[in-house]
């Protein structure tokens, strides 16, 4: 099939252009299923982080009252509701930005690395960037939700004499796998945001574009697998 028959070239995008956007794709797939899956078996700092969950609703059984568990649960909420109006606001400044390309186009042009190409490209690498904030805020919206759920199954869970039943066992074993998914969901909006910043390097060229996203997934790597942080809670 000649290169001008390929999906892209009839958005107006160069066939490199369709290598770095699915060189990107496949890196934020890559890195999901390196953290979700094959993590937990290297145990990442997100796998260990989902142990000390389940140590903490451990925890909370024996405590004498849970004003400390709802607290931390409610910072996490406070967590996903700022990163949720966060990008909102995200979203809102793609659509400026589409709704004032031309202005925005000049800018980009006069800028030494400045690449923004024809205003379909530019439309169509603005409309991406707005997904990926749009996946973002369902990802954070939901993880509060979540949080908010997991509050009630700390506040269902059998205390006093109570608290040493299978039933309170079974409650915050509940709740841990709740923290869990929420604190997953959470990640998955903040990874969007992370890949977001080597999403933008498109605007400057597709090279830029795979060497952004390269660099992304390196310091996230990094950081999940080898880092200081990690090796604090091992």
């Amino acid at each position: 099939m000649p290169i001008a028959c390929y999906p892209w070239s009839m958005l107006g995008l160069t066939f490199l252009d369709g290598v770095a956007f699915g060189y990107f794709a496949v890196a934020w797939a890559a890195y999901s299923w390196l953290v979700e899956v094959w993590g937990g078996g290297r145990r990442g700092l997100t796998a260990t982080m989902a142990e000390y969950r389940r140590a903490w609703m451990t925890e909370m059984l024996v405590r004498p009252n849970r004003i400390v568990d709802t607290q931390i649960n409610m910072t996490l909420q406070q967590g996903s509701s700022f990163f949720a109006s966060t990008s909102l606001l995200a979203v809102g400044a793609c659509l400026g930005l589409m709704n004032a390309s031309d202005r925005a186009l000049e800018v980009v042009q006069s800028l030494s690395l400045g690449h923004a190409g024809s205003r379909q490209q530019w439309e169509i690498k603005l409309a991406g960037l707005l997904v990926i904030f749009v996946y973002a805020f369902f990802k954070f919206g939901w993880a509060y939700r979540l949080f908010n759920y997991c509050a009630i199954l700390i506040g269902a869970t059998p205390e006093g004499d109570r608290r040493g039943s299978d039933e309170a066992k079974a409650m915050a074993e509940r709740a841990a796998r709740m923290n869990t998914i929420a604190a997953a969901h959470f990640n998955r909006g903040q990874r969007a945001f992370f890949f977001a910043l080597g999403y933008l390097g498109w605007f400057a060229g597709p090279i830029v574009f795979m060497v952004a996203t390269t660099a992304v997934f390196a310091v996230l790597y990094r950081r999940q697998f080898y880092s200081e942080s990690r090796q604090s809670v091992l």
